[in-house]
């Protein structure tokens, strides 16, 4: 999940540790146990594997198939077996809330080389749970600054290169889980081993039936075998009710075979009427722990103390077992009641998930089209996260796929930001180069002195400005400011111009009289080329001088074409060349006003297109000729056309020559 643009992981380790949590649930349920069935009638006992716990329930039938006569063979059937100590759940050794992220990484790794896998579960989950919380601070820390600098960051794609401990994490816990693993087989290698030794011992047991040695030998061997049979560790599950079947069958036979003595056997009765007192009193202390599932792991070692001791008394038999049982049962029903109760939270929490669901799937399909909205949208992803971490575990068979269903929502939404973004960034991005093109023209042009055109240019501008969209944020100022800064510099120059243009446009007033004086004046020589020059000159002068006053405008530009159209027409030189040379001067005229270039070009086109024009028309008048002289009295049409062609010919010899003056103005 982002945005998380903050980060959409940001979005993705969002959900991390519930989905650890999730599979760690469902790794449990492949745990062994040693679960006692029902000895009477094992198809009544119903089991279930529940996610949260490292155990199986086992619901029986009932109490009714115990065989009360023999409580030597009895074993509890609705009493599970106990859990392997390797399955223990330790306490956490320290309080890890307060180490840093790199002391945590580094206690986990001292936990992996210095401590048995089976006795540091809960360190290693508190020491995963606490980086995760340092882990998402600074996550949330980085986004708001990045929030706050105008950068929109997108959850996922900066996690990796933010903290590369949580990769030593995820390695160290990976070896936790190779080792977990490691230890798991090396168990039940050892209980395979256990149950060929605890076979052995039967064995031995049924060998001193037959032996002839005194009674009290043969006792005390008998009792070697008991406590080495007590010393041996697990067995697998599958074997447990055949072995004690097994072994409770040849023990009862070898109190019958050698009858042993009466005193003796009253005396370790007594002894074993104490051990299963003493395990009533504390079955019963039990009933006062606040903890139901610590109370029922206890209550299963009871129950493995009390299949280890031996009969008692046959008239305490049925007390102390009803005591037991009842205790049991009570026990039994509390733990159950306390899972019917858990499901029915679970069934409460998937309600919650499913209405965070459809918010999320709401936000999924919105039309959002500005980053503000997606500001907006984007923060109430970011809550309904942060409602749903706080919500507890849905049903088993519905957990994974509601948080899949969640999971889909979020990613769908941040991928949807991301893709909106990346688009906005590029178009912003297109947006700034315009506008830094913008910004260049306006800067060239800011110290002109054609205060008209580059006025009305600066003002085409600033209308193309208005018509591009938004830059990225962290160059909105300084883009703008530059723009303005270029037409503010510009019109504040011309408003300082204009400010004092009243007394310039009277000495321009004066410069252009005495100019015009100059011109009527002139006296032309006997070069025309030299008289030509001494008029362009005039010409040139005349528009350097600038503006008038607006009154004496039109009277001032009057008096100066008379002038200067009367000096042209003075000139001696035939009529043609005076007509290229009057071109000639217009087409400089034009060359060296703003724009000029393009203004040629267009002439030079024009002219172009008028010459192919003639040519074609040439073609066509000759071809009327030969159709013409095959008519009778068509003379006067032919003379007409031939005029035509030839006058069609000195236009093109004209035309040519104004397109080679204009080459020749671009070529200089």
């Amino acid at each position: 999940m982002e945005s998380m643009e903050p980060n959409d992981s940001v979005q993705k380790e969002q959900f991390g540790a519930e989905s650890s949590a999730t599979e760690n649930m469902q790794d449990t349920s492949g745990k062994e146990n040693n679960s006692i069935p029902h000895q009477k009638s094992p198809e009544n006992v119903v089991s279930e594997t529940h996610p949260h716990l490292d155990v199986d329930i086992i619901h029986p039938a009932g109490f009714d198939g115990l065989d009360d006569d023999d409580e030597d063979n009895v074993d509890p059937n609705n009493i599970l077996e106990s859990i392997d100590e390797s399955h223990e759940h330790y306490a956490p050794e320290e309080d890890y809330s307060q180490y840093s992220k790199t002391e945590l990484i580094h206690k986990l790794s001292v936990l992996l080389s210095a401590k048995h896998v089976e006795k540091i579960r809960a360190s290693v989950d508190s020491i995963k749970i606490n980086f995760y919380k340092k882990h998402k601070a600074e996550l949330e820390k980085l986004r708001l600054e990045a929030v706050e600098a105008g950068t929109i960051l997108e959850g996922e794609e900066y996690v990796a290169e933010l903290d590369p401990m949580e990769e030593t994490l995820k390695d160290l816990l990976k070896k936790y889980r190779d080792l977990k693993f490691e230890f798991n087989q090396a168990l039940e290698l050892e209980k395979q081993k256990n149950l060929k030794e605890k076979y052995r011992i039967i064995e031995e047991i049924k060998e001193l039936i037959n032996r002839k040695e005194s009674i009290n030998d043969t006792f005390q061997q008998f009792r070697e075998l008991q406590n080495q049979w007590r010393t041996i560790g697990l067995v697998p599950q599958t074997n447990l009710k055949d072995l004690w079947d097994t072994y409770h069958h040849y023990v009862e036979i070898f109190y019958d075979f050698i009858k042993i003595n009466k005193e003796l056997r009253d005396l370790d009765l007594k002894k074993n009427l104490e051990v299963k007192i003493e395990i009533c009193e504390k079955a019963e202390e039990l009933l006062l722990e606040p903890s139901i599932i610590k109370a029922f792991k206890v209550l299963q070692k009871l129950h493995e103390t009390w299949r280890e001791t031996g009969p008692v008394p046959q008239e305490n038999k049925t007390e102390i077992w009803e005591r037991f049982k009842a205790i049991t049962t009570t026990l039994n029903k509390k733990h159950q009641d306390y899972f019917e109760g858990l499901k029915l939270t679970q069934k409460k929490n998937l309600e919650s998930k499913s209405i965070l669901c459809e918010r999320a799937e709401e936000l999924c399909v919105i039309e959002i089209k500005s980053p503000k909205d997606w500001e907006t949208h984007y923060l109430e992803m970011i809550e309904l996260q942060k409602i749903w971490r706080t919500i507890g575990f849905a049903p088993k068979k519905d957990n994974n796929k509601i948080y899949g269903r969640f999971r889909a929502a979020c990613d769908n939404f941040f991928n949807r930001k991301r893709d909106f973004f990346a688009h906005n960034k590029e178009e912003q991005s297109n947006n700034l180069q315009l506008k830094t093109d913008l910004c260049i023209q306006a800067e060239s042009l800011k110290e002109s002195n054609e205060w008209k055109a580059t006025s009305e240019d600066l003002i085409n501008l600033q209308k193309k400005w208005k018509e591009i969209g938004p830059v990225p944020r962290k160059f909105s100022d300084l883009i703008w400011k530059r723009f303005r800064a270029a037409c503010d510099y510009f019109f504040n120059r011309k408003a300082q111009y204009f400010s004092t243009i009243d007394t310039k446009y009277d000495e321009n007033l004066k410069l252009k009289i005495q100019l015009i004086s100059e011109i009527e004046n002139f006296v032309p020589g006997e070069q025309p080329d030299e008289n030509f020059q001494k008029l362009k000159d005039f010409q040139r002068r005349w528009a350097e001088i600038g503006f008038v006053p607006l009154k004496n405008k039109e009277e001032i530009n009057k008096k100066y074409r008379e002038a200067i159209n009367k000096q042209f027409d003075g000139l001696k030189i035939d009529e043609s060349k005076k007509n290229m040379l009057r071109f000639k001067n217009k087409m400089e005229n034009i060359s060296a006003k703003p724009k000029g270039s393009n203004k040629l070009n267009f002439e030079r086109d024009k002219f172009l297109n008028k010459l192919k024009q003639i040519e074609n028309d040439i073609v066509v008048w000759e071809n009327n000729i030969g159709f013409f002289a095959k008519s009778k009295n068509a003379e006067g049409m032919i003379a007409e056309v031939q005029r035509k062609i030839e006058q069609g010919r000195e236009e093109i010899k004209l035309l040519e020559e104004k397109i080679r003056v204009i080459d020749s103005m671009d070529e200089e």
